[in-house]
């Protein structure tokens, strides 16, 4: 898919291209290839001069080589975005290629991006900047801005495993903690720490994206101090992770002693159960072994007073565990 953002009246238009003759009407400052055919990457080329590089979407390219700048002046950039899913959390990658000057469409540069899937940060992006007039100038404006929707998508995702740790330590601290409900709360703490590793990886490649272009000189002076300020709060959710990486350790370790304390407790029944069977065994190896002198078998009343007898010797023992509060 080949779509294409144009600005109007400080707004940014979108418009999806199925045909080579459709790029000469537009005056892209946005050119955005979703899983894009041959025939698009054509076009692109054909028409814009540019070549998109056969690994533009390895996952496997080596960290160095995702920031670096052409000899013509383009600018490459390979940068992990993030897709929240509850059943699927992963992230994409997505290859932007930022060419400040392009003669032939005398504009101030185009932005070229490259990825597989659509990419929640964008699709933020498109909605701010069709609402919100005068939010986008140029090219490098619009890098900057999914880099900063990435940080506050980042940042919204937090807030989400915030509040779910909120439910299961509500759960776990309830201290009613079953077997069954411990594997429910074990599932969602590594569900929630997947997240957050995720979401830690991904400001962290957020962070090297940003800290490039501040380096690359390319960006004006208010530019400068909106990628300073991206910074600044990318560095106040490296905190927040850390915060909920200690608490998602507490959770774990909590949940795992309260199975402990369910495991000790059928231990300390079958503890109970064979001391308290210990007497009655004794008194039947007693009469069992003694083949001289039988008196259940002298005496009408031999056997049930030895089982009497091995029942009040079971009796007692329990008796005394209860007292000492040992069955509870």
């Amino acid at each position: 898919m080949l779509n294409i953002f144009t600005l109007a009246n400080g707004r940014l238009f979108q418009e999806e291209i199925e045909a080579l003759e459709e790029l000469s009407q537009f005056q892209p400052i946005w050119v955005d290839l979703e899983s894009p055919t041959l025939e698009e990457k054509r076009w692109v080329k054909q028409y814009y001069g540019l070549s998109i590089p056969e690994d533009a979407m390895d996952e496997d390219i080596e960290e160095s080589a995702r920031f670096y700048e052409e000899d013509n002046g383009e600018l490459h950039i390979r940068s992990d975005f993030l897709i929240a899913d509850d059943h699927e959390p992963r992230t994409v990658r997505v290859a932007f290629i930022l060419n400040l000057v392009n003669d032939e469409l005398k504009s101030k540069g185009v932005l070229f991006t490259i990825h597989d899937e659509d990419v929640p940060v964008f699709r933020l992006l498109r909605m701010r900047a069709r609402r919100a007039p005068g939010l986008i100038e140029d090219a490098k404006d619009v890098l900057l801005k999914l880099f900063d929707a990435d940080a506050e998508y980042s940042a919204d995702t937090l807030e989400g495993i915030y509040d779910e740790l909120e439910k299961v330590s509500t759960k776990v601290l309830s201290g009613d903690v079953t077997d069954a409900l411990a594997s429910e709360v074990l599932g969602a703490i590594a569900r929630h720490e997947d997240m957050n590793g995720r979401i830690r990886r991904n400001v962290m490649d957020t962070r090297r994206a940003v800290s490039f272009m501040m380096r690359s000189k390319m960006l004006n002076g208010e530019q400068f101090e909106e990628a300073r300020q991206i910074l600044r709060d990318i560095d106040s959710l490296d905190s927040h992770t850390a915060f909920l990486f200690d608490k998602i350790n507490f959770l774990m370790d909590a949940t795992v002693g309260f199975i402990n304390i369910n495991q000790n407790k059928i231990i300390k029944i079958f503890s109970v159960a064979s001391v308290a069977l210990l007497p009655p065994t004794l008194i039947a190896s007693i009469y069992g072994m003694n083949f001289q002198h039988m008196p259940e078998l002298a005496q009408t009343w031999g056997y049930p007073y030895a089982l009497g007898l091995m029942v009040a010797s079971a009796l007692v023992p329990m008796w005394y565990f209860r007292k000492r509060g040992w069955l509870k």
